[in-house]
């Protein structure tokens, strides 16, 4: 079964962009997330449309952040990229009028819904400025172990 990795993918991206503070190519950033540029291209403009991101054409342009790191949360970005689906579960339909099958869909529906519901909440409650936090935290730890072979911007 495919997984969405759309929202970590555009997170990872937005890090990269706010920890350069200059204009980022769609070319460069996805080189960096081993994709196509067009991939990059189509999901920023989504977030250029909730203006979360700017883009400026020509020589010396690109992508960049167009917020406070501290004012956009992971829920935002999740919202900004149409509120994908969490789960890849789901009920199953075959019988509608069996109730043993409503009886298991409707289980399943209540904890799907408490889940999804807790998620988001959390979603809510980080922001690009705590990833970035955490990242500079990681890099520190790399640096103090001379270990810098990892993805560093």
């Amino acid at each position: 079964m495919r997984r969405d990795s759309r929202l970590s993918m555009i997170l990872h991206v937005l890090l990269h962009m706010a920890e350069r503070g200059e204009p980022v190519t769609s070319e460069e950033l996805a080189s960096s997330m081993n994709t196509n540029a067009v991939v990059i291209r189509r999901t920023l403009a989504g977030l250029r449309e909730a203006g979360f991101v700017s883009s400026e054409k020509g020589h010396g342009g690109g992508w960049r952040i167009a917020r406070d790191r501290e004012a956009v949360s992971l829920r935002d970005v999740y919202d900004a990229l149409g509120a994908p689906s969490l789960f890849a579960l789901c009920n199953r339909n075959e019988n509608p009028q069996c109730l043993v099958e409503q009886a298991v869909n409707s289980a399943l529906d209540t904890a799907f819904e408490e889940a999804e519901a807790l998620i988001i909440q959390r979603l809510g409650d980080v922001s690009l400025a705590d990833i970035a936090r955490d990242f500079h935290q990681r890099l520190q730890q790399r640096v103090k172990q001379k270990d810098l072979s990892a993805c560093v911007l």
